[in-house]
């Protein structure tokens, strides 16, 4: 056991316990996920053609929505290129449709240019956003053949900033970076995927940034920015006259304790995020298995789209047990 010496004095909180009171309705949604007739849809097969170019060059023979609708399934069903278009070709030939079947290479090459917009609307309320990041790996040698035949080449991975909705639990804004990018310098990406007025802005200790207050501050002025100071903060020159927001939260601090000012501030619904995050790597993976930079964005954005339609569909709705 880790920490064993310490275990007399390590502080224990008991596990909270929850009770899902719509089951019947969230056990449906969760069948709904895999229909077949969610992910290929009516209005797919109505513009499965794409339209005649009215312009010089190659005419496609698929539309953006039947390549969109093909890597959907991808994602859901977690299959490889070439699995994906028997697939397709199979739901085809059952609904008895005479339309094409995109092979596997035109849905590598177009995925490399595809546009997939956020299928969750903004909200016109006030949002409490949360945000985060987390890394997915790159396709590459297993951990079996690391181990057998030992490697010296380092595995890559990418990271994922998202930006959730406290109320819905929908991802509103997602960015793909390389795993270097601080997660502070994504902010004004992430806020600029967001047309709804924000309430608050809710993120860890990689956020405690003057820049990141200086930005939502002048973008959204009535907004609080709940972000945990580190342990060496110190107030700023002007906090006894006017104290900005990082100087209020550590006199919380330093008055109530850190888990008295979570519970003030609102800081314990980023746990949502990180739930948001775990939803991420079970239902759609924790890996991207395309080989460029812009195959990758069009897959996470994939991603996240089919996990938005999961979420409307039904979700639970949980109320915690005494």
């Amino acid at each position: 056991m880790p920490f064993k010496a310490n275990a007399a004095r390590r502080h224990r909180i008991p596990k909270q316990r929850y009770r899902v009171t719509n089951w019947a309705e969230y056990d449906a949604a969760l069948r709904q996920r895999g229909s077949l007739t969610v992910w290929f849809t009516k209005e797919a097969i109505a513009v499965w053609r794409a339209e005649p170019r009215t312009t010089r060059g190659g005419q496609a023979h698929d539309s953006a929505l039947a390549i969109k609708t093909a890597l959907t399934l991808r994602a859901v069903f977690r299959l490889a290129l070439r699995q994906t278009e028997g697939l397709i070709g199979s739901i085809l030939q059952l609904l008895g449709l005479d339309l094409a079947v995109p092979d596997h290479s035109t849905l590598s090459r177009r995925a490399e240019t595809l546009a997939v917009p956020n299928r969750s609307p903004n909200p016109r309320r006030p949002v409490h956003l949360l945000v985060d990041s987390t890394g997915l790996r790159l396709c590459g040698p297993s951990e079996w053949l690391v181990e057998k035949h030992g490697t010296r080449r380092r595995r890559s991975w990418r990271k994922l900033h998202i930006g959730v909705d406290a109320e819905t639990g929908q991802i509103l804004a997602s960015e793909l970076t390389t795993s270097d990018v601080d997660d502070g310098s994504q902010v004004e990406p992430l806020l600029d995927q967001i047309t709804a007025p924000l309430a608050s802005f809710i993120g860890d200790g990689a956020y405690d940034q003057a820049g990141i207050y200086g930005t939502i501050a002048k973008r959204y002025p009535e907004a609080d920015v709940i972000v945990p100071p580190r342990s060496t903060a110190v107030p700023s020159d002007t906090a006894g006259s006017t104290p900005t927001q990082r100087d209020r939260h550590l006199q919380s601090i330093q008055e109530h304790g850190r888990m008295g000012w979570q519970k003030r501030s609102g800081y314990a619904r980023r746990a949502l995020v990180e739930a948001a995050i775990s939803r991420i790597k079970r239902v759609i993976g924790d890996g991207l298995r395309s080989r460029t930079e812009p195959r990758r964005a069009t897959e996470v954005a994939i991603g996240i789209d089919a996990l938005n339609r999961m979420f409307e569909l039904g979700r639970p709705e949980s109320v915690r047990i005494a």
